[in-house]
């Protein structure tokens, strides 16, 4: 049930940030109180495996389906027994979640106490043997379905076991008296077609005794039977289709009574999941970093409060600090990945980032030291954006130091080219809203660089001007890109800040963030001395491109266009802080007057330096 909730959640998060907040409440609770997670933990033990919706529908389309043959009437009685279970259970759900602080918990907790639950459980108390637990297979499973039904319910059910009880004891007394005829060891194994004789190879000297058919070996086992236990087998299939039909006709009138008060099965079973999709949010965020650690461990180490993972917050801004991609951080060795910071706001909605290609994969080679090359740079940075939006707004921590999303409608990428032209479907195929978040990986790189690059600037214009809030983040091998786009106050670049430490080059996520006119470090020169190349080569090299990153600073400041981006620019960020200030901030009257106080001397400071 839950993995079924949480495939949904993950496909369609929710976009009400009262109800996500409601379940992040739930996950703080469960983390922060190791009672409560234990105690629910063990209650949900007991629907380990079990599909209660499916167990529903099944019950209630026993209506229109006749119970003609003894394997439907076996079914029907199986999952009488699995919903015994299940009522029989939730108590213990219920009293785990007793006395809990959230409000959905609280939800929850009621929910599972209707007390239509309370009727249905003595209903099916009434008409069902409590000691008749399904099992998974053989003649345990058979005799489970046999004695379901309660004795003195009905007298030709009493009889129909009674005779079925005699029948196996006259196999298991065949079985006994072959055993010493022979003077072998051989043991009784049920099949659906009955029962048959087993024994062990190493057991039998020679060949099998005469009167024995149908051998063969499975497993090491010679398995035969006999005319006499054919016929037992008979006998004893007839009592038991007339028992399983017989506990048939009074499990389809306890289905009746039962389906009066369905609704607050649907409803329990919707509690069951929610909790279970939840508690498994807090144990991924428990262990995310204490996965070898016990839960005993973290309580004597108090270290249920100190977790890396955070609780997210939901704001105008996306602001993540040293945020970690949710996958990888599982399959690499602790150390390996480098944390990335994320900002953007309504001043810089659109950002594009740029960096070296396959920059991992190089290194890889290189140093031999990384294996996910292929994953690291500015395609890993687009993906774990996305993994941590949908994370958060599923109602889960995420694996960062600080995190502030916006309330996404939609989650728009364009990361692979696995577009499919026989069925007309498209990785990219619909229209963004103000509040959608756009991910899109390497556009117009199926085409020469003049071509690709004007597609990419005119869709990404293009864009801009319809859908001026909406989040986009633009990763590029185009140098002209930012350049192009500089007219556009909602227009950032980030740019791959690779650390220098080689130990850690392969895995460089992005991590530095600039404003528009200033250039990045020269990452082709770092990865020419990672590569051993010639010192001179590199002097000349690096003179060579600060030569023609001072010659296009000069030209930057002297042009008056690129002064007029910038003062828009400012003033957009200057209404940005405002309004954030004003919507969402939580400091004291003091503290905001002096934040507030910092921020116009950076602006005027800003303006100044304009002239």
């Amino acid at each position: 049930m839950a993995s079924r909730l949480l495939r949904v959640n993950l496909l369609s998060p929710i976009t009400v940030q009262t109800s996500i907040d409601a379940r992040l409440d739930v996950v703080e609770e469960f983390i922060r109180t190791e009672d409560r997670y234990s105690e629910v933990r063990d209650a949900l033990k007991a629907f380990n495996k079990m599909d209660f919706d499916k167990l529903i529908v099944l019950l209630a389309s026993q209506e229109v389906r006749v119970a003609n043959t003894a394997k439907v009437a076996s079914s029907r009685v199986l999952q009488m027994l699995n919903l015994r279970n299940v009522v029989k259970n939730l108590p213990l759900l219920q009293k785990a979640l007793a006395g809990s602080q959230s409000q959905l918990l609280r939800i929850i907790h009621d929910l599972i106490s209707d007390e239509r639950l309370a009727k249905i459980d003595s209903l099916v108390t009434a008409n069902l043997n409590e000691d008749g637990a399904p099992a998974k297979g053989g003649i345990s499973a058979v005799n489970a379905r046999v004695y379901a039904v309660k004795a003195h319910r009905n007298r030709l059910l009493d009889v129909a076991r009674e005779t079925y009880k005699e029948n196996v004891g006259d196999i298991f007394q065949l079985n006994r008296t072959l055993s010493e005829e022979h003077e072998l060891p051989l043991t009784l194994v049920y099949q659906e077609t009955g029962f048959v004789f087993s024994l062990k190879k190493t057991d039998l000297e020679g060949e099998l005794p005469p009167g024995f058919i149908n051998v063969s070996v499975k497993k090491g086992k010679w398995v035969f039977t006999s005319m006499d236990l054919q016929k037992m087998n008979a006998r004893m299939k007839d009592a038991l289709d007339e028992t399983l039909m017989l506990s048939d006709k009074i499990v389809q009138d306890l289905v009746v009574e039962i389906l009066a008060d369905v609704g607050a099965l649907y409803k329990a079973s919707e509690a069951v999941a929610l909790v279970d999709m939840l508690w498994s949010f807090a144990h991924s965020s428990i262990m995310h970093n204490y996965g070898y650690y016990s839960i005993e461990f973290l309580s004597a180490s108090n270290l249920f409060n100190d977790l890396s993972s955070v609780r997210p917050e939901f704001t105008g801004t996306l602001a993540i600090k040293s945020g970690r991609h949710p996958i990888l951080e599982t399959i690499q060795s602790a150390g390996t990945l480098v944390p990335n910071d994320v900002y953007c706001d309504d001043s810089s909605s659109f950002q594009i980032i740029q960096g070296p290609n396959m920059s991992g994969q190089l290194c890889a080679h290189i140093h031999l030291t990384f294996q996910y090359a292929v994953m690291a740079g500015k395609s890993t940075y687009l993906r774990q954006i996305g993994l941590l939006t949908v994370m958060a707004m599923s109602g889960c921590f995420v694996p960062a130091e600080y995190a502030s999303f916006r309330i996404h409608d939609a989650l728009l990428t364009r990361l692979s080219n696995d577009d499919d032209l026989e069925k007309s479907l498209s990785t990219f195929a619909s229209l963004a809203t103000p509040n959608s978040l756009v991910l899109v990986d390497e556009l117009g790189r199926g085409t020469s660089p003049r071509d690709g690059l004007g597609i990419s600037h005119a869709i990404a214009e293009e864009l801009i001007a319809l859908k001026a809030r909406c989040v986009y983040f633009w990763p590029t091998s185009y140098d002209q890109s930012p350049y192009l786009l500089q007219p556009f106050v909602f227009f950032a670049t980030i740019v791959d800040g690779a650390p220098e430490d080689s130990n850690h080059y392969g895995v460089a996520y992005l991590s530095e963030t600039f404003e528009l006119g200033h250039q990045q470090n020269h990452l082709g020169l770092e990865l020419a001395r990672l590569a051993d190349l010639p010192d001179d080569v590199l002097i000349e090299g690096k003179r060579v491109a600060e030569a023609l990153a001072a010659l296009h600073a000069r030209h930057e400041e002297e042009s008056e266009s690129s002064q007029a981006a910038v003062r828009r620019k400012a003033l957009l960020r200057l209404r940005t802080q405002l309004i954030q200030a004003f919507e969402h901030s939580a400091l004291p009257d003091q503290e905001l007057l002096a934040y507030l106080h910092r921020f116009q001397d950076d602006i005027a400071k800003a303006f100044l330096d304009m002239k």
